[in-house]
C-alpha cells in the first residue's frame, strides 16, 4: 500500500517537471537580462518651415453702423402712407412716409393771404410818403405829418418781409409732410403704421436708417496692448508714426468659425483710458457690400500688430511644456530624438508660433511623443491612407 502511494506521487512529480518545461518561453532560462529587443517606437512628424509670421491678436468687438439717422416727424398730421418697405436700402431724399398735409396747406394759404396785404399795405404808405414829400416841399404840410407818413412806409414795408418769412415757414412745414431718408442707408422697421398721429407735442420717431457699408467694429485693448502696437508701428515705420497711420490689419470671424472675406483697418483710437477696465476703446472699419454684417453683431477680431521673422508654424500636438519652458521633439537624420527648447509667441487658428532652436526642414514630432525620450531612436510611422471622402495631402 505505501509503494503503491510513494510510486504514484513520484509519477505526479515528474510529470510537473515535463509540464513546466514545457510552458517556459524560448529565450528564457538562458540567463537573467537576456531577454527579447524592444521595437523601435514609430512616430509622426511634420516638416519645419522657417518663415516671417504675421502676430496677431484674437479680441472680441461689436459691430457698429459707421451712421444712423432717426426719422422723426417734425410736424403734426396723421400718417396717411408707409412708402418704403422694411428692411431695404433707401437713397437719401427718398420718400419713407407721407404725413396729411390738408392743415399744413391751409396755413399756407393764409400766410400768403396776409403777405399780399403786406405787401398792398406797403404800397399805399409808399405813395402817402411820396406825395407828402412833394406837399412838405409846398409848404403845405408839417414836417411832424411828412416825418408820420415816412415811419409808416417803413413799418409797412418790414411788416412785409416778416409776412414772406411766415410763407416760408409755412411752405418748409408742408415739405415736412413728405418724410424723406436724410440719408442713404437700409430703413428698419416702421415704429407707426398708417392712421397714427404723429408730431404732436413731439417729433414723433418713425423709423431708423443706418448706413453699413463700409461698418464699424468696436472693440478695446489693454493699455499694455496698446503700447506695444505704438512699438511696432514705430518699428515698421519710423519714429513719430501711429499705430493709425500704419492702417493695421483687421479681420472678423462670424459666428460659426466662418472667415469674413474682406479685411479692414484700424480708424480711431480713444484719447483716454476707461478707469474702470483700464482699457482703450478703439475702432475699426470694414467694406461690407453684400450687407453680410450686421449692426449689433458680436465677432471676434483678429488684430494684425507685426511681423515675427525665423518663426515656425507647428500643429498644436507638436509643443509640450516642463518646468524650464516649452520646448518640441525632433527626430534628427541618424533617427535620435532630439529636445529642442522654443518660445510660444501665441497661435493662429490653427497652430503655434514657435521661435528658437528649429531649423528649416527639421521633423518635427507631433504624433507618439508620449513613446520616446531625448537620446532615443525612433522611426517615422507609415503615412495612413486619406479617410473617405477626403483628399491626400
Amino acid at each position: 500500500m505505501t509503494r503503491s502511494i510513494l510510486l504514484r506521487a513520484l509519477v505526479f512529480g515528474m510529470s510537473a517537471s515535463f509540464l513546466v518545461a514545457c510552458n517556459q518561453p524560448s529565450g528564457q532560462g538562458a540567463g537573467p537580462g537576456k531577454g527579447a529587443q524592444m521595437p523601435t517606437p514609430e512616430v509622426s512628424v511634420v516638416t519645419a518651415h522657417v518663415q516671417s509670421v504675421p502676430l496677431t491678436r484674437e479680441l472680441v468687438g461689436r459691430l457698429a453702423a459707421t451712421r444712423t439717422a432717426q426719422v422723426r416727424a417734425r410736424v403734426a398730421g396723421i400718417v396717411l402712407e408707409r412708402v418704403y418697405t422694411e428692411g431695404t436700402d433707401v437713397k437719401q431724399g427718398q420718400v419713407l412716409f407721407r404725413i396729411d398735409p390738408a392743415q399744413l396747406e391751409a396755413k399756407l394759404k393764409a400766410e400768403e393771404a396776409a403777405l399780399a396785404k403786406a405787401e398792398a399795405d406797403a404800397v399805399n404808405a409808399a405813395l402817402t410818403a411820396k406825395r407828402y414829400q412833394e406837399l412838405r416841399e409846398k409848404k403845405t404840410i408839417s414836417q411832424q405829418d411828412l416825418d408820420t407818413a415816412q415811419a409808416a412806409e417803413r413799418t409797412t414795408a418790414a411788416a412785409v418781409k416778416q409776412a414772406r418769412a411766415n410763407v416760408d415757414g409755412a411752405r418748409l412745414d408742408l415739405s415736412y409732410a413728405t418724410v424723406r431718408a436724410p440719408i442713404a442707408g437700409r430703413a428698419g422697421r416702421a415704429l407707426v403704421t398708417e392712421g397714427a398721429l404723429v408730431g404732436q407735442n413731439e417729433a414723433t420717431l418713425l423709423t431708423t436708417v443706418e448706413q453699413i457699408d463700409p461698418i464699424y467694429v468696436n472693440f478695446s485693448q489693454s493699455v499694455q496692448e496698446l503700447t506695444e502696437l505704438q512699438e511696432m508701428a514705430v518699428d515698421a515705420q519710423g519714429a513719430g508714426v501711429s499705430a493709425l497711420e500704419t492702417k493695421t490689419s483687421v479681420e472678423v470671424q462670424l459666428p460659426g468659425d466662418d472667415a469674413y472675406s474682406k479685411s479692414g483697418t484700424l480708424d480711431f483710437s480713444d484719447l483716454a483710458v476707461d478707469p474702470g477696465t483700464g482699457a482703450v476703446s478703439l475702432r475699426a472699419t470694414l467694406p461690407n457690400p453684400h450687407r453680410a454684417l450686421l449692426p449689433g453683431m458680436f465677432v471676434t477680431l483678429r488684430l494684425t500688430t507685426g511681423h515675427l521673422d525665423q518663426a515656425a508654424l507647428l500643429p498644436q500636438p507638436a509643443l509640450a511644456r516642463d518646468a524650464q519652458g516649452a520646448y518640441v521633439m525632433v527626430l534628427n537624420a541618424e533617427g535620435k530624438v532630439e529636445q529642442r527648447r522654443v518660445e510660444s509667441h501665441g497661435m493662429t487658428r490653427r497652430d503655434w508660433i514657435l521661435t528658437g532652436d528649429l531649423a528649416e526642414g527639421d521633423q518635427v514630432i507631433v504624433k507618439g511623443l508620449q513613446k520616446v525620450k531625448p537620446g532615443a531612436m525612433a522611426k517615422v510611422a507609415p503615412a495612413e491612407p486619406p479617410a473617405d471622402g477626403e483628399k491626400a495631402g
